[in-house]
């Protein structure tokens, strides 16, 4: 909770600080980078800096953290500060790391807002920033114990065992820990950081959902070759590089999107590649014998482009109550398919306590939050997982959930 004296003083900055704070994150990023190159090198995701996209979503972090501290002292952001942590923990973070992150942000604060920053307007702004640094550092804390490692040390290397070609552009790598010691147990809808070594020396991290059950001596992630501008570092270069009795260096599995042990009925919606902790999900109904209703919604580009298509199939029939919807936008079989076009969940049969998890593009997600929204289901019973920086899914002209790492490539 800020004291009185600096909550009076960042309620009165902060319509300045948000104005300028998409000015403000670049020059952050400049600065740090330029003092610890290594950081943009073998830390955060570059094809994010090269969009922008990480200083769009750590802007709105800093403002939601800080909007929360003044509007609501009784409350804070726990999903946001979850979701921050799970990909801190995935990719290492420790504490030492907090002190360097707060002295380039504040440096650049000064540079941007100049003479506005006072000794009394910079005091408020660093107990903000160090209330959310705290906070999360204890989240680490409490993931890295429960993960069984020391802070920050959850690498092992771990075998390729098999590789299946799921689609043109998915494959999926089987894993098995070298070192011959335990596979980490994981919720479904969990994910593993990869980290991997470019040509160039830099050593980038991605986080892939895990594509199997939990249980069993292997370990799943479905990997999708990332085109376009930029292209994807680390998925085409595990493409073109990675096959069976190959190392790769994986974490510990870390998120907090992770499939309820209720028996309420369940909405899974995904669309292309996010179909992965979906599956995962489907192939532990299927195996513990639920008998929860669920419903499976994806959509996809075609048949072709559809990952684990029979795999959908062949699990959503072992579960009593699973029904599938499936669109494709460019059907390619004999047949058209179930449904054409975008997900329209209009004729859905969706229970109101429906419990939703969502995965895929952000408008996808966004389309399909605003249906389930309006069909009823309450906002708290809608979880999605965002790779990449979480620009936020909107409601009536809101971000809500937006989070993104201060020192990560999430």
């Amino acid at each position: 909770m800020l004291t009185e004296q600096s909550a009076a003083v960042v309620r009165a900055t902060l319509p300045v600080v948000a104005e300028h704070i998409e000015q403000i994150t670049p020059v952050f990023y400049h600065r740090i980078f330029t003092a610890h190159p290594e950081l943009l090198r073998d830390l955060f995701n570059r094809g994010n800096q090269a969009n922008a996209a990480q200083s769009r979503a750590l802007a709105r972090s800093i403002a939601t953290f800080a909007s929360m501290l003044v509007e609501h002292p009784d409350r804070r952001p726990d999903e946001m500060l979850a979701r921050i942590a799970h990909k801190h923990a995935s990719l290492g973070v420790t504490p030492d790391q907090y002190p360097i992150v707060r002295r380039h942000l504040f440096a650049a604060i000064a540079d941007v807002l100049g003479d506005a920053v006072t000794e009394e307007v910079a005091a408020a702004w660093d107990e903000v920033y160090w209330l959310m640094a705290g906070a999360l550092i204890a989240l680490e804390a409490r993931l890295y114990a429960r993960a069984g490692v020391t802070g920050g040390d959850v690498w092992r290397p771990w075998e390729v065992v098999g590789r299946t070609e799921e689609t043109p552009d998915v494959a999926t790598f089987a894993l098995r820990p070298a070192d011959g010691g335990p596979v980490p147990p994981f919720r479904p809808g969990q994910y593993v950081s990869v980290q991997v070594e470019l040509p160039d020396g830099a050593r980038q991290i991605r986080q892939y959902s895990l594509s199997c059950a939990p249980g069993g001596a292997d370990r799943w992630i479905s990997v999708k070759r990332v085109t376009g501008d930029p292209a994807g570092e680390v998925s085409n270069w595990l493409h073109a590089n990675v096959r069976e009795n190959d190392l790769l260096t994986v974490s510990a599995p870390f998120g907090d999107v992770v499939l309820d042990d209720t028996d309420s009925p369940l909405l899974l919606a995904s669309a292309g590649i996010g179909c992965t902790p979906m599956i995962s999900m489907l192939a532990h109904l299927a195996a513990s014998g639920a008998t929860r209703p669920v419903t499976v919604v994806h959509a996809d580009r075609s048949e072709r482009t559809h990952p684990f298509r029979a795999d959908l199939g062949r699990l959503t029939e072992k579960i009593p109550h699973a029904v599938t919807h499936v669109w494709y936008e460019h059907p390619e079989g004999p047949w058209p398919a179930e449904r054409v076009g975008l997900a329209d969940l209009s004729d859905i049969e969706i229970p109101h306590d429906t419990r939703a998890y969502l995965c895929g593009p952000v408008p996808f997600m966004r389309s399909v939050r605003t249906q389930l929204l309006r069909r009823g289901v309450p906002a708290s019973r809608v979880h999605y997982e965002v790779f990449g920086p979480d620009l936020g899914l909107e409601r009536d002209g809101q971000t809500i959930g937006s989070s993104a790492s201060m020192t990560s490539n999430s």
